[in-house]
């Protein structure tokens, strides 16, 4: 295999090879302006990109070593781990994490190359998601949800929530205000205030329509669901080939009554449908059987109300390049994550 870089001149034919937003040419220019090293090869034959792969480099603190990331990309093989490993040793690298995007289900098999694979030792994205297939009838969509989820979508409508498509700057300032709340009351981690600006700056759609001919084109869209003009629920939602993407949201707890998420879901799905769309990926859940106890299962739940598809991928992987170091880094997060449970336990 021939492996090349790529460039802003091979960005569509890139594009076109690989089957999720984090794996795009967009997402990686938003991840280079976060100051993160962003390293995008192509694999070329006869004169043709026929798959590739987004790698994110980043810093171990206070250390000369890194980590290499690379989420949702398409099914490793042998040349593209010894490709990897290169990187990895260039880049001093301990470990490169890989989380491919595909389903358990799925004919993948890692052949000879999954013997240098180890199971993740901290996944970063979840091993399952929801999905709603777009090509059913409104109708057909809405007979298949939970009737608590059908109430509430009726009720918020009669309670005159609107939910509109709102990229002005004003929004995306509440989205900021409304995802510190959500995060502070809910106590999990979330990215910076920060990393969310340099995301939208370079993704918002700001032509203020989406054709299909833009579709491998990654971009985001603000939906935010609003009582009296005031915002009560935002989504930042993505659209990438054929699919819609659901990866932010926060909400206030005032007028909590109005139920006003159950319906924001629900439009979300209409503009997926009028854009054409084929499905909608909800971006995570937990597994089968879930643990009422769960932190995440209020989300999950909610997401179960609208009789998604429960989809399993395959999993996250480490490619270990520096073996000592990955023993010594593993032993080292277990303690940072201890602490950081404690902090937020006590906070």
């Amino acid at each position: 295999m021939n492996f090349i870089d790529i460039t802003e001149k091979n960005r569509e034919e890139y594009n076109n090879v690989i089957s999720h937003p984090l794996q795009s040419f967009e997402w990686g220019e938003f991840r280079e302006k976060t100051e993160v090293k962003v390293i995008r090869r192509g694999i070329e034959e006869n004169g043709n990109i026929i798959d590739g792969f987004t790698l994110t480099i980043h810093k171990v603190p206070k250390t000369k070593f890194t980590i290499g990331y690379l989420p949702k990309g398409n099914a490793p093989n042998i040349e593209l781990l010894e490709e990897l490993r290169k990187i990895g040793k260039e880049e001093n690298c301990i470990f490169i994490q890989l989380e491919p995007n595909i389903e358990l289900n799925d004919k993948w098999q890692m052949a000879n190359g999954k013997s240098q694979l180890h199971p993740a030792a901290r996944p970063l994205f979840t091993k399952y998601s929801f999905e709603i297939n777009l090509e059913k009838s409104e109708e057909e969509l809405l007979k298949e949800f939970n009737s608590k989820t059908r109430y509430n979508i009726r009720l918020a409508e009669k309670k005159q929530v609107k939910v509109e498509i709102d990229n002005s700057d004003k929004a995306f300032k509440k989205y900021l205000e409304l995802t510190n709340e959500t995060t502070k009351r809910q106590g999990f981690y979330a990215h910076t205030s920060n990393y969310h600006r340099k995301m939208w700056e370079e993704l918002r759609m700001t032509n203020g329509e989406w054709r299909m001919e833009n579709g491998n084109k990654l971009s985001a869209s603000l939906l935010t669901a609003k009582f009296q003009n005031e915002i009560l629920t935002a989504w930042i939602l993505f659209v990438f080939k054929e699919t819609l993407y659901y990866p932010y949201g926060a909400s206030t707890t005032k007028y909590k009554n109005l139920m006003a998420s159950n319906l924001i879901m629900w439009e979300a799905i209409k503009f997926g449908k009028k854009l054409g769309l084929k499905k909608f990926d909800l971006w995570g859940s937990l597994g089968p059987d879930a643990d009422e106890n769960d932190p995440w299962y209020g989300f999950h739940k909610f997401k179960l109300g609208y009789n998604p598809r429960h989809v399993e991928f395959v999993g996250s992987y480490d490619l270990v390049i520096n073996k000592p170091m990955y023993e010594l880094y593993k032993i080292a997060d277990k303690l940072r994550w201890g602490i950081l449970r404690l902090k937020s336990k006590f906070s």
